[in-house]
């Protein structure tokens, strides 16, 4: 960790801090042009990016879902594409397809590959519980891999590649729910909630008016990567990241420090890969406060979006109404940050 830290001159590391910070409030300029209000929403699906992550955001109809990824592609000068998930939908429609095409000249026929929607930087993938475990799996292979294959070829999709996928929390029926395995891929669930009475007023009078507001390129492709690797570079104290792993491990009923209500209620808890990027989501917020060093309430203030796709509830906390972010609340209040 120290060791890539150290690579680095002290004068380049601090103007590419600096940079990436410049970067971010300009990001956050541009998005507010056009987005109203979701401020932990903006942040987590930013964390995402810089993380190298993917994001599901769980948001009724008509909470600009849509627009805000679209917003969101726009600042970064990057490729955006959008699959609207049906039940009908193909893997081939995701991935692209082979034809068969004919050379003119000589009669010959060749098989030539149709890239899908899926070769882009940003794709988002609308209302993915629509779709059948056939095509989702399509995209699991893609967000894992980074790549996808068609009749037995392998194809690198373009880097920085960025799935946000959205999900409507009601009209279940005809839905297939995303397989454990595919949820865990996420690095956030972020929820997107209504705007209050003031906020919302704004988005009427930005969006009932002739011009409609845009978002300007403020970064690209290639700087993204970069901030990528300074995220991986803060470095995370060993009680720090210890306190992300404890968090982390209590949410397993089979852990012996579980807490009781814990034990009762959840059947399956959060995996390795979440204690993993609950660390490298809490090193992106850091240098977004401007710190180069991992804080407890980095951690802590993540912890919920992290994890509450991650873990599942049994019988015993569906008869009492509770859903995984009220046991992760009370994680929380249960295990405190230890004193500094």
């Amino acid at each position: 960790m120290s060791s890539t830290v150290s690579q680095l001159e002290p004068e380049v590391l601090k103007s590419r801090i600096a940079r990436f910070r410049q970067v971010q409030v300009e990001m956050v300029t541009q998005v507010r042009r056009v987005i109203v209000g979701q401020q932990e929403v903006l942040e987590q699906v930013m964390i995402a990016l810089f993380v190298g992550g993917h994001c599901l955001i769980t948001g009724l109809p008509g909470t600009a879902k849509t627009l805000l990824v679209r917003t969101m592609a726009q600042t970064l000068g990057l490729v955006f594409k959008r699959i609207q998930f049906t039940p009908d939908l193909m893997p081939s429609d995701i991935t692209g397809t082979d034809i068969i095409e004919e050379d003119p000249a000589n009669g010959r026929r060749t098989w030539t590959f149709v890239p899908g929607p899926i070769f882009a930087n940003i794709l988002l993938a609308d209302e993915i519980n629509r779709t059948p475990p056939k095509t989702q799996s399509a995209l699991l292979e893609a967000m894992q891999e980074r790549a996808c294959t068609v009749r037995g070829n392998n194809y690198i999709l373009p880097a920085p590649f960025f799935v946000l996928a959205t999900q409507n929390p009601i009209e279940l029926e005809g839905t297939y729910p995303l397989p454990e395995a595919q949820l865990d891929r996420f690095l956030f669930n972020t929820v997107l909630d209504y705007l209050d009475a003031e906020e919302e007023l704004k988005v009427v009078d930005l969006t009932t008016v002739t011009s409609i507001p845009q978002a300007d390129p403020v970064t690209d492709a290639q700087e993204i990567l970069d901030f990528q690797q300074l995220v991986r570079m803060v470095p995370i104290g060993e009680s720090v990241a210890r306190h992300a792993v404890e968090l982390v491990r209590v949410s397993r009923s089979s852990d012996e420090n579980a807490p009781d209500f814990v034990k009762k209620y959840v059947n399956y808890g959060a995996s390795v890969r979440a204690a993993q990027f609950l660390v490298l989501a809490a090193k992106a917020k850091a240098l977004m406060k401007g710190r180069y060093h991992v804080t407890y309430e980095d951690v802590r203030s993540l912890y919920i979006p992290v994890l509450r796709h991650r873990i599942l509830l049994n019988f015993h906390a569906e008869s009492d109404r509770l859903k995984q972010d009220d046991i992760l609340k009370r994680i929380l209040e249960w295990k405190a940050a230890p004193s500094q």
